[in-house]
């Protein structure tokens, strides 16, 4: 059975969106559900371990889900302009080819934040809050992983816009 282009194109766009459903989703989840949860009185104790354990776990779904977003999206652009109009230079002349490099340098400057947060200053900060949890190193390494997390919140959703307008142009 031979695929028709269209039905490819479709396929890897909602696998697009699926994916970064699911990555933004889990963020949203970390920001609004378990950290907030993490405060109460009653876990306070836990905290750590709880954020260390479902962190661990989300990082790994994360990780797919931002593989999925790069072969993917490369793969939408390959079918939607073709590679040939890829690498003409007049095509990097328009809007459409400005949104989509900021997208794609979006994801660079995302995928680079994560990797700090995830493997860096994330295992850091759960480290030691699990082992001296009032100490002013596990305070720190605390906040920068929250302004990071946050930070790469708000890129992801700048990135969502910028898909938006890739698909549905300009509103002005």
């Amino acid at each position: 059975m031979v695929i028709s282009m269209q039905f490819l194109y479709v396929s890897l766009v909602w696998l697009h969106i699926v994916a970064a459903a699911v990555w933004i989703g889990g963020m949203v989840f970390f920001i609004l559900v378990l950290i907030p949860l993490t405060r109460t009185p009653e876990l306070k104790e836990q905290a750590a371990m709880l954020i260390h354990w479902t962190g661990g776990r989300f990082r790994n779904i994360g990780w797919t889900c931002l593989g999925l977003l790069l072969v993917t999206g490369i793969a939408n652009l390959l079918i939607r302009f073709g590679t040939e109009t890829l690498l003409n230079p007049r095509f990097w002349q328009n809007p459409v080819a400005h949104i989509t490099l900021t997208k794609l340098l979006l994801f660079v400057f995302i995928a680079i934040l994560s990797a700090y947060h995830d493997f860096s200053v994330g295992p850091r900060a759960t480290a030691w809050a699990r082992t001296n949890p009032n100490s002013t190193q596990a305070a720190r390494l605390r906040r920068q992983a929250s302004w990071i997390g946050r930070l790469n919140f708000l890129l992801a959703l700048i990135a969502v816009s910028m898909g938006v307008l890739l698909v549905r142009g300009l509103p002005f």
